[in-house]
């Protein structure tokens, strides 16, 4: 945590450059979400913290890699399920009523910005709360296939377990080997999230959405993010290509930093919390410019 002074004061300069752009581009990333207990991938220096996620080659190529992820999403599904939008999620929530966002562009696949009442959300890399079949297509929520994963598992236990991002849990290997995988009901085919593994392409529709949205404003806001991933790293090439202003508040360093018109190297909750007192009211003169 930031000390209030500090928060103060990114939330000041913050303050002042919300109030010269009207129609605003925000990207969101992991750093977001740790408020709401979630973990991240990356340090401040921008360096995985722990082994790369899962890549989608070995995923659907190597049934002990897909029994591997299906043995710690069950353990670190309810987590993540739980977790509720946390001061961040819903300071810009209220920046999307006030039309002040052209879109919100999130890395996430947690679902926290729509659950904080965000309308104009594009999941940039999916979501986690839905399965698809790699086989026949078929869709079912993450919610309705948990009970699945226990009675395929009526004495599995995992052991010592350790919370990991995006769902994920650290579980021994030999626990590991005992677990049932989930197949399609349907065709038997492989489930997988409907979420953008490591090695997959995010859908080109998806970009062209964004991009689209992106032209459309005056400046782009970078949330908790290290940009490291190509994937959303684009945008803030594009916006600066553009000549659109870019402004980051995350922790440490980003792939963009160079690029940046204001970089707020600052706790992301404590900045936005101490924002919060003007985001949503209409009559403060930092919103002027959106009217």
């Amino acid at each position: 945590m930031s000390s209030p002074a500090l928060a103060a004061s990114a939330a000041e300069r913050l303050h002042d450059w919300l109030d010269t752009h009207a129609r605003i581009f925000v990207l969101t990333g992991a750093g977001i979400s740790t408020g709401s207990g979630i973990p991240d991938y990356r340090d401040a220096s921008g360096a995985w913290k722990r082994a790369a996620p899962v890549t989608w080659q070995a995923f659907t190529a190597d049934p002990a890699v897909y029994r591997r992820y299906w043995a710690r999403s069950h353990v670190g599904w309810p987590a993540l399920s739980a977790a509720r939008p946390n001061v961040a999620h819903h300071a810009l929530a209220r920046l999307d009523a006030q039309g002040r966002l052209s879109m919100l562009l999130t890395q996430n696949v947690d679902g926290l910005h729509q659950a904080a009442g965000s309308r104009h959300v594009v999941d940039l890399h999916g979501r986690l709360d839905t399965v698809v079949c790699l086989g026949c297509g078929d869709r079912q929520s993450r919610d309705g296939l948990q009970p699945r994963l226990a009675a395929d598992n009526p004495r599995w236990h995992p052991g010592h377990a350790g919370a990991a991002p995006d769902g994920d849990a650290d579980i021994a290997p030999e626990a590991v080997a005992g677990f049932v995988p989930p197949h399609c009901l349907a065709c038997g085919g492989l489930l997988k999230p409907d979420v953008v593994f490591f090695g997959e392409n995010v859908p080109r529709a998806r970009v062209a959405t964004a991009q689209a949205a992106l032209e459309a404003s005056d400046a782009m806001l970078v949330v908790g993010s290290s940009l490291m991933v190509y994937s959303g790293f684009r945008f803030a090439r594009l916006a600066a290509e553009a000549g659109r202003p870019l402004a980051i508040l995350t922790r440490g360093v980003t792939r963009a930093d160079p690029l940046a018109t204001l970089k707020l190297d600052a706790d992301i909750g404590d900045t936005l919390a101490a924002l919060g007192s003007d985001v949503g009211a209409g009559d403060q003169p930092w919103t002027k410019s959106a009217r």
